[in-house]
């Protein structure tokens, strides 16, 4: 007979099926891919295109949002998780995030434009 509890044994390999839950090699790997071409995508048009100021800065900000998406997808694991009101709050907050700092980056950004 086992002096341990009934739940004590499968307590161990719950946690251990819980991380390997977390995320395959493809996801990962696919998730760096999106991020780094959401990342090329606005240089190469600041840098390479006579784009309108109006047009960079929505382009920027679309890339932004995208990949927000794409790191909560691929990386945080926002649709998998016990918890939907985690997932919800953990959404929230990082949407309050990207708002502030693309707002700060287009409030500096247009200072700096009008200064020079």
């Amino acid at each position: 007979m086992s002096q341990h509890p009934a739940g004590a044994a499968d307590h161990g390999h719950g946690h251990h099926d819980e991380h390997e839950n977390h995320g395959s090699l493809k996801a990962y790997v696919i998730g760096f891919i999106l991020s780094i071409v959401l990342t090329v995508i606005p240089l190469l048009v600041v840098f390479q295109t006579n784009m309108s100021k109006n047009g960079i800065i929505i382009t920027i900000v679309t890339m932004a949002v995208i990949q927000l998406l794409v790191q909560l997808l691929f990386f945080m694991h926002i649709r998998e998780g016990e918890g939907p009101k985690y997932n919800v709050m953990t959404l929230i907050l990082g949407l309050f995030i990207v708002v502030v700092i693309v707002a700060s980056s287009v409030w500096i950004m247009s200072f700096n434009s009008v200064v020079q």
